[in-house]
């Protein structure tokens, strides 16, 4: 056959081919198109591809096709290609009724349920070259189907037979001796492919692992996989890029399994690499989401991240809060007390950390003590303590601020204790100071009405109460119940708060001792009236 080449086609700036107008467009659709577009009497036409599917290569093997009539052998090493090349030069249906090379290889891809896993994996690899027409042509889609189903059939395991007849007893002891072994090999069936598989590029993990998602694969296996797949890209990554990619794309497929089926160790794990990536807003957002879920699970380590490259804070409060946001994102209300008040603790632990750090604004102390309701503690003497370390850090605080950083104390839920050290610590704000004596004072008058109605013999106004045996000074207990003379001088309060809190605390004790005599009293006056019952009266 005379070769005429009249058509220059440049393919992908790779190369330029020389061709027979008439006989490649004999068989695509795509150049006669273009050419048809043109004058008539042009002589020499260039046809220029900037994304033929495979380069050079794949455009070769179209004009080996074309110039041999159509006969070419295809094969699972080259039908990717060709179908991917047929696909993109709309050779669907040859203009001269010749062999037709998108439905030859299409019916050679119906062959692919019997391609080893190797030449499946092979054909995945090429693939990845023969983008975006590898995946708008379906190709890929086939493949991963095929895939898909081996992996899935591999990871069903049979668990041993259970029975109660007396004759299996044999039988269930070879369960129980090969179970280490049965597990290993489960284990292994779930797993086996993740080697395989990690070599793929990130794009095609989300085509895989969202076809896997809606085949209801195991959410654990596939969260496992994905950690395996980043570590695995990690160590052979050549640049960052890579590396933010990679992680991009594990988060996003993370993000649509199941929580519960993550490791939230692993998560943390991720939370601490992306500190040095630049990732996109989008996806550090559903990786926080999905830590702060289950915040009740971390640790103070956890939460102990170094803050980012040009703040002052020593640790990243700012991502605490994040997290916290997320853990309460559905309305305090709708958490369990049980897992708020985990939270809480860890809270304590961490505000307790941060606190003497220097850099840290009064405006960022208050946002972590109050980011939780007050509900969610009984008591606020680890907050009160934490404060403490906060205020002697920053001693040069205006009063404004110092009020700013005490207002979310709760001194409702603090110990005499704490209120008691809050009045003579000079530290505070004097209002704050004030606030806690007021609020003894609440508990004094309460503790005393309590007392009142306890015992008919203990009146509110007296001066004491004598709860031991004569001679015994130390048993004497001092009770102050006049009306306080409340001034607004700050001081004055200070002065009475130390013998108040003697006192409340000594009252604490004489109530405790009048309940035990009370109790004494009543089981001796049953005792003796169930003896008036039984025993006769003695004649006089």
């Amino acid at each position: 056959m005379d070769v005429y080449c009249d058509l220059q086609v440049d393919v992908n700036g790779e190369q330029i081919f020389m061709v027979d107008k008439k006989v490649i467009c004999s068989y695509s659709g795509r150049i006669n198109k273009l050419i048809g577009k043109l004058k008539r009497g042009t002589r020499y036409l260039k046809v220029i591809f900037h994304d033929f599917p495979g380069g050079a290569e794949s455009f070769e093997l179209i004009t080996r096709f074309c110039y041999s009539e159509g006969k070419v052998e295809i094969n699972s090493i080259n039908v990717s290609t060709l179908y991917c090349a047929a696909s993109y030069m709309e050779m669907e249906k040859s203009v001269s009724g010749n062999q037709n090379l998108f439905e030859l290889t299409e019916k050679s891809l119906e062959d692919v349920r019997y391609w080893t896993w190797s030449e499946l994996l092979d054909a995945l690899r090429l693939c990845q070259n023969l983008m975006p027409v590898a995946s708008s042509s379906g190709v890929i889609d086939k493949y991963l189907d095929s895939l898909i189903g081996r992996v899935a059939s591999s990871c069903e395991t049979s668990p041993c037979p259970s029975t109660s007849s007396a004759d299996s007893s044999g039988f269930r002891l070879s369960c129980d001796t090969k179970s280490t072994e049965s597990l290993r090999n489960s284990a292994f069936r779930a797993t086996w492919w993740f080697e395989d598989l990690a070599s793929f590029e990130p794009f095609l993990i989300e085509t895989l692992v969202k076809q896997m998602v809606s085949k209801n694969l195991d959410h654990g296996i596939l969260s496992k996989f994905l950690f395996y797949y980043q570590k695995s890209r990690f160590s052979a990554a050549k640049t960052m890029d890579e590396n933010c990619k990679t992680m991009e794309t594990v988060i996003e497929m993370l993000h649509l399994l199941d929580l519960s089926c993550i490791s939230f160790k692993t998560l943390f794990g991720m939370l601490r690499i992306t500190l040095n990536l630049k990732i996109s807003k989008c996806s550090r957002n559903k990786l926080e989401s999905m830590i702060g879920s289950h915040l009740d699970q971390a640790t103070l380590d956890n939460l102990l991240l170094p803050s980012p490259v040009g703040s002052s804070y020593l640790y990243d409060v700012n991502l605490v809060l994040r997290l916290l946001k997320s853990f309460i994102s559905k309305g305090a209300c709708c958490v369990p007390l049980t897992r708020l008040r985990k939270v809480a603790s860890l809270m304590d632990l961490y505000i307790a950390e941060v606190a003497p750090d220097p850099c840290l604004k009064p405006s960022k102390f208050l946002a972590l003590v109050k980011s939780l309701p007050e509900s969610a503690r009984d008591s606020y003497d680890a907050i009160y303590h934490a404060t403490v370390m906060y205020l002697e850090v920053h001693s040069g605080l205006s009063e404004e601020e110092k009020m700013k950083a005490c207002s979310g104390l709760s001194y409702e839920k603090l110990s005499s204790e704490a209120c008691s050290h809050l009045a003579c610590n000079k530290k505070f704000p004097s209002k704050s100071a004030g606030q806690a004596l007021i609020t003894q004072q609440v508990k004094l008058k309460s503790l005393l009405q309590e007392t009142n109605q306890a015992s008919p013999y203990l009146d509110s106004p007296c001066s004491f109460v004598e709860t031991g045996s004569p001679g015994h000074e130390d048993q004497q207990i001092v009770l102050y119940a006049g009306k306080l003379d409340l001034s607004t001088e700050n001081e004055k309060l200070k002065e009475h708060l130390q013998g108040m809190q003697w006192r409340v605390l000594e009252l604490e004790k004489a109530c405790r001792k009048m309940q035990n005599q009370m109790a004494k009293m009543l089981k001796s006056r049953i005792s003796s009236h169930n003896n008036a019952r039984s025993l006769p009266r003695l004649c006089s």
